[in-house]
């Protein structure tokens, strides 16, 4: 298998984790996320969800980092 290929399948199957993970364990709408409704539109900023996943994705490349 060419490096692509195996680059599109890893990329897909980060996508439909990150995608089980939203759906499922409700990440999407943590207590600190700002929400802000005014007539028809809303405005959905999340604030809490990024620092999360940021904290997440910092550990995952450190280990992966630290084991290679």
């Amino acid at each position: 298998m060419t490096g692509m290929g195996k680059l599109l399948m890893i990329l897909g199957a980060v996508i439909f984790i990150a995608g089980f993970l939203v759906h499922f364990f409700n990440l999407g709408k943590l207590p600190g996320d700002i929400v802000i409704k005014k007539g028809g539109t809303t405005f959905y900023f999340p604030i809490v969800t990024s620092i999360v996943v940021s904290i997440l994705l910092s550990l995952i490349f450190y280990f992966v980092g630290r084991f290679r």
